[in-house]
């Protein structure tokens, strides 16, 4: 029988909630309103600002061992103007990664649910326009499930990772993430997983 959460596990998933609810409303209303005369520079900054959806399957490597396990993904990105000159991103993301951690590859009762949020860095490739790169950096709590209590660690995500675009809309995305949970061993993720855009 699975425990109760916590009171931090509570709060934890109701400021990530309020975050993404808080991107979606501003997409929205940016969405809504009429565009106003700008400047060419202004409109400039402002290309490329977009919203991305994205479903990623992959799998751990678990560090030492290279014990596979598999780690699902998904989550949803907005790219701000005001950002395209931050070394560390222009896109703030909001996701939430299941990830066995137990005897199976494919799911155990030992398993762990990570809510996280981050910043991305998107970047083109020179002389290439179908493949674009990224750098993603997430913080979050991980809760590990199967024991008789629940555990809350912190968690911290670095990837870096490329995009196949297929249309404006439709893309693939793939990436590689160096994993750290303060009481745990390191691990990598290879992931890849379709994104839709608007």
């Amino acid at each position: 029988m699975k425990a109760a959460s916590s009171p931090r596990t509570f709060m934890v998933r109701t400021v990530l909630l309020f975050v993404l609810a808080s991107v979606l409303t501003l997409t929205c209303k940016a969405q809504d309103q009429p565009q106003a005369q700008t400047s060419t520079t202004a409109q400039a900054d402002d290309s490329g600002t977009n919203t991305d959806l994205w479903v990623m399957l992959g799998t751990d490597f678990v560090r030492p061992g290279l014990d596979p396990k598999a780690n699902y993904n998904i989550g949803i990105g907005h790219t701000f103007g005001f950002l395209k000159k931050d070394p560390f991103g222009d896109e703030l993301t909001v996701s939430y990664t299941y990830e066995d951690a137990g005897p199976n590859f494919w799911h155990s009762r030992f398993g762990s649910d990570t809510e996280s949020f981050g910043v991305m860095k998107n970047f083109g490739i020179p002389k290439i326009k179908l493949l674009t790169g990224y750098t993603w950096i997430q913080i979050g709590i991980s809760t590990f499930t199967g024991g008789t209590h629940l555990q809350n660690e912190f968690y911290d995500g670095e990837s870096l990772g490329g995009i196949i675009h297929f249309t404006e809309h439709h893309s693939i995305w793939f990436q590689d993430t160096f994993n750290k949970i303060v009481s745990f061993p390191w691990y990598t993720t290879l992931s890849v997983g379709y994104t839709r855009s608007w």
